[in-house]
């Protein structure tokens, strides 16, 4: 028997498209006689429809008998023909297609009433071809779904389906089981719905159960993968759902709306999300910022940790002002070659601007002075550091050599080497730190202003601002990632708030900054850009929900698409952050959003302490030294602070981090 299938099998698929029309148009004009034999042979005489005595009386005419049969199966090959059945392929069959067969049969059944009226004369009556129309639209119909389902079966024996159960009984998933009943790879199981009056009964050909049975069908129907077939309710809402198969080896997809497909209906989608700047509530100032080339045209730019997010933004912004050449220092392969990259597409090199990408850490100071004195660097913007205040209260000494060792590096040997200009990318989080990175990057302030006191050639200059949105580590890419998996979004404190600005502007303001390096007192300028008032990140991630088209889950919305969490400040962490220490006096710049800033400072012998100690304590590996450096140069009471919150929460959990 298998060989027999196997033959019908190679000979039903090596049929080419003319010959199946071929075979499906003789089939048709084979049916009209045998529906006219049963319509004719088995009526009951007492039948409500005919009478037996002109059924006799036709019957008794043979010879007319097979002219009306010859004429009928003729118009049966026509009608077919004309109406494009041979045409419908088999396992595309369905409604349309029966739709097509009823006009072939009543077209069929009028020529033969016709005809017998014109053969039998008032023997004949228009009831038989009634019933020889019902007959051969129930055999054609009856015929094509048959030969449907058999060459369904021909074609998959053998093959090896992914067995699919869809999430959802309605109409989407009724109409991707029925797309998939054809499919030679996919072969729809079984329905789950949560609608109980569906659940137990059969839709479309399958079983629908209940969601409470998921983990027991995937076993026992072996199911390979989840389709969520409900797009009227929304993502958040759906990823809730696929979370739960997470540990049941399934796939999960998650299908829109058949009319969406082709433009109908709304589709979440479609809307779009604010652009960042929106979320800070003031006017956008990159188009006022005019007159950046200033020092940095004609010159050689050397940018440290140019892969970062503010690192990468400088490097666009300082293109605009004709430099003669830029060099990109970056610690990290990949994001150099990122950034490389696409400074070739943009083809920068058609401008005259040499781009050089030099891998190397800000620590090994020969490598950083032989990219210096190799490229006549003339001036230095020092973006590398490490930033996130999780991760560097967790890596302590080695967020301490990186952004304080590492400025150490840089800011000597732009002094030694007669750079020009350097300029230290700072954050608020200097600002009375309570963090390991931001008592780092105070110390590294301390140490660029005391080098500027005895620099002859080189202006140090330090740009101090917030967090910039859509960096790295910032709340605005973590809160779209929570949002895109359905939520819930973590915040470390209702009442926790934090200074922003856009990427954009930020980067062109500490260019701006460089122009002013110097010109005041020469000795280590503190530049704060004016980040506006400062934003309740509460109010930011409510915001970033229902700009992707959700509402927030809270007591007064229970139903809501996206709950926030509270999660707990972790270490190092503030409500608050501020932009300088009290009681220091501001000057204004010949930009009304930069000012610069008087602070205390540490002597020569104090910063040459400092280093010698905090030096002393990395090489031996020594936590608590380092923390005794910190806790007498920069923070009094930072060293408390920090032996209690040893411990770091999951980095998972992370809803704030700085933008430096």
């Amino acid at each position: 028997m298998n060989a027999v299938f196997e033959w019908v099998g190679r000979f039903a698929t090596g049929l080419n498209r003319l010959q199946k029309i071929a075979i499906l148009l003789l089939v048709d004009i084979a049916l009209v006689p045998l529906s006219l034999w049963l319509a004719l042979t088995f009526v009951q005489p007492a039948s409500m429809f005919v009478q037996a005595a002109p059924i006799a009386s036709i019957l008794s005419q043979p010879s007319e008998l097979w002219v009306l049969v010859l004429i009928m199966s003729f118009s049966g090959g026509v009608f077919s023909f004309a109406l494009g059945l041979p045409r419908i392929k088999l396992n595309a069959f369905e409604q349309s297609g029966i739709q097509r067969t009823a006009g072939y049969a009543t077209l069929v059944g009028l020529v033969g009433i016709a005809t017998s009226r014109f053969l039998f004369g008032p023997v004949s009556q228009a009831s038989d071809m009634v019933v020889f129309t019902m007959v051969l639209l129930i055999l054609s119909v009856s015929t094509r779904l048959l030969l449907r389902n058999l060459t369904i079966w021909l074609y998959h024996r053998g093959q090896v389906r992914q067995r699919v159960l869809i999430y959802g009984a309605g109409q989407t998933g009724v109409q991707l089981a029925s797309a998939l009943q054809t499919d030679d790879a996919v072969v729809p199981v079984a329905y789950v719905d949560d609608n109980k009056t569906l659940q137990n009964i059969t839709v479309g050909g399958l079983p629908v159960f209940s969601p409470l049975r998921i983990e027991a069908l995937i076993k026992e129907l072996a199911i390979d993968r989840v389709v969520l077939a409900m797009p009227s309710i929304s993502p958040p809402k759906q990823a809730r759902i696929a979370r739960r198969f997470e540990d049941l080896s399934v796939q999960v997809s998650t299908l829109p709306s058949f009319a969406s497909l082709v433009g109908q209906g709304e589709l979440l989608d479609r809307i779009q999300p604010m652009n960042p700047s929106d979320y800070l509530g003031r006017d956008n100032l990159e188009h006022d910022l005019q007159g950046l080339s200033g020092i940095y045209q004609d010159q050689t730019v050397m940018i440290t940790g140019a892969g970062g997010s503010i690192g990468s933004e400088l490097t666009r912004q300082i293109l605009s002002c004709r430099p003669a050449r830029v060099v990109l220092f970056e610690n990290s392969e990949y994001a150099l070659y990122q950034l490389n990259h696409e400074l070739e597409d943009l083809r920068i090199a058609e401008t005259g601007i040499e781009i050089h990408a030099v891998l190397g850490s800000v620590t090994d100071d020969t490598v950083v002075r032989r990219t210096i004195v190799n490229h006549n660097v003339s001036i230095i913007l020092h973006a590398a550091a490490y930033k996130h205040v999780p991760l560097v209260e967790e890596n302590r000494l080695a967020g301490l050599h990186n952004n304080v060792m590492g400025t150490k590096c840089v800011a000597e040997a732009a002094r030694d080497l007669g750079i020009s200009h350097f300029i230290l990318v700072s954050t608020d989080k200097a600002v009375k730190p309570t963090s390991v990175m931001g008592a780092s990057k105070r110390l590294a302030e301390l140490l660029v202003q005391d080098l500027a006191t005895r620099a002859k050639r080189t202006r140090f200059g330090i740009v101090r601002f917030g967090n910039v949105l859509g960096s790295s580590g910032s709340v605005v890419p973590l809160f779209s990632e929570q949002i895109a998996r359905g939520g819930p979004v973590t915040l470390t404190h209702q009442e926790v708030t934090r200074y922003f600005m856009t990427l954009s502007e930020a980067a062109r303001l500490v260019l701006m900054a460089g122009n002013y390096t110097g010109l005041a007192s020469g000795h280590g300028d503190v530049f704060l850009l004016d980040m506006g008032a400062p934003i309740p990140i509460q109010r930011l991630a409510r915001q970033m929900i229902e700009a992707a088209g959700h509402t927030v889950c809270d007591a007064d919305n229970p139903n809501g698409d996206i709950e926030i969490v509270i999660t707990g400040l972790r270490a190092g962490e503030k409500l608050h952050e501020e932009l300088v220490m009290q009681n220091h006096a501001q000057w204004p710049t010949q930009h009304p959003k930069i000012n610069r800033v008087e602070e205390e400072r540490l002597s020569e012998i104090e910063a040459a302490t400092a280093l010698r100690d905090l030096n002393r304590a990395i090489e031996a590996g020594d936590e608590h030294l380092a923390l005794d450096v910190i806790d007498r140069w920069v923070f009094p009471s930072f060293k408390d602070r920090a032996a209690r919150r040893i411990s770091v929460p999951d980095r998972a959990k992370d809803s704030e981090a700085p933008s430096t």
